[in-house]
């Protein structure tokens, strides 16, 4: 399994990092036959929103370290290198760019975009 992290470096500028999740065969379910996950990992809270149609972010850092689950739509993010990326339905992305200037984030294809953020301890 692949998700894509944006981060900052020393001089708050962002950029994305592309990471590889190990998975293992576990025994999870039981009577359930066994199943492939990663290592747990801790989250502090979640919650479930909605971007609506064109909307656009301006400049900003994530407010936290999280991860957006994208269900439905598609946005686009640009790191502050310049670098572009499309994230849609079924999409997994890491935000840890909480210092410095961030990202600009727009909604594409004239729909909502249905998320779930996940933060994570500090």
């Amino acid at each position: 399994m692949k998700y894509t992290r944006i981060y900052a470096d020393k001089e708050g500028v962002s950029h994305f990092e592309d990471v590889a999740v190990k998975l293992a065969l576990v025994d999870f379910a039981p009577p359930a036959p066994p199943v492939f996950l990663s290592p747990f990992s801790q989250a502090s809270q979640f919650v479930f929103g909605t971007l609506p149609a064109d909307w656009f972010g301006v400049w900003h850092p994530t407010p936290k370290r999280q991860f957006s689950f994208f269900l439905s739509g598609e946005v686009e993010v640009q790191a502050g290198d310049g670098e572009l990326r499309r994230f849609g339905a079924g999409s997994v992305f890491l935000m840890e760019d909480t210092i410095g200037k961030g990202h600009v984030t727009r909604v594409l294809g004239g729909s909502e975009v249905l998320v779930v953020i996940l933060q994570l301890p500090d």
